[in-house]
């Protein structure tokens, strides 16, 4: 684990898991938490305002991302100003576009110029990045959440496409690029080698992060093990 303390990247865990994101608070590499209506449903979540408000009795020092529910943009408006009255450490959710693609761009706008705290999200290409950073006020904190491992599932490596868009965040020197939906744990080392500010980690991903730095030979020893007891549990015979 002496790797990750090394590391500059931030990670934010993602997920609704309230007893999880209690735990997960008290961690110092745990810089904040990603939220978004797909995980409060499968964690069971049925009161939306009052889970958010419940963790941000408990979570007060470290961003806590939610996100907008509405699809036309006046309620999207009016959603975004309640979520981040509810505390300072709240960043507010707005996806790139609406349901019928159309782009949030301008909502995007008026919100940051009112001192919204964003989290721009679902991203996946650097048009509609380049549509939106002009959008972003230079005096409002905000984060630009790009969909790398949405990205990756396609077939297309994220890599440079991330990179491109720290280069286009330049601009707005206040905006840090996020590696949403991250697949992996290399993607922690690969984000933190071309710079990103923010990378989103699932609970299975945080599992793995005691193998940082696991020697390779004892892994493979590891794998031997598991399927030799497996094949014995199983009561295998040729």
């Amino acid at each position: 684990m002496s790797r990750l303390s090394e590391l500059h990247v931030k990670i934010f865990a993602d997920g609704a898991d309230r007893a999880r994101m209690l735990e997960l608070h008290e961690r110092p590499y745990i810089r904040g938490f990603t939220t978004n209506p797909t995980l409060m449903r499968r964690a069971g979540i049925t009161d939306y305002r009052t889970f958010a408000r419940d963790i941000l009795r408990e979570i007060t020092a470290k961003p806590v991302c939610f996100e907008v529910l509405a699809d036309e943009f006046a309620e999207m408006e009016r959603q975004a100003l309640e979520i981040s009255s509810w505390a300072n450490n709240v960043w507010v959710k707005i996806p790139i576009t609406n349901t019928r693609r159309a782009s949030c761009s301008t909502l995007i706008e008026r919100l940051s110029r009112r001192g919204v705290k964003l989290n721009v999200t679902a991203i996946t290409t650097l048009a509609q990045l380049r549509d939106i950073v002009p959008a972003l006020d230079v005096a409002t904190p905000s984060y630009v959440s790009v969909f790398a491992g949405r990205i990756a599932d396609t077939g297309v490596d994220p890599l440079p496409l991330m990179a491109q868009a720290l280069e286009m965040l330049r601009a707005r020197p206040t905006a840090e690029l996020v590696w949403a939906s991250s697949r992996e744990l290399l993607n922690l080392f690969q984000a933190e080698e071309i710079g990103c500010q923010v990378i989103t980690v699932t609970a299975d991903i945080l599992n793995k992060l005691p193998l940082i730095g696991y020697d390779l030979a004892e892994y493979s020893l590891d794998t031997v093990k598991m399927f030799h007891d497996d094949a014995q549990s199983a009561g295998f015979s040729l």
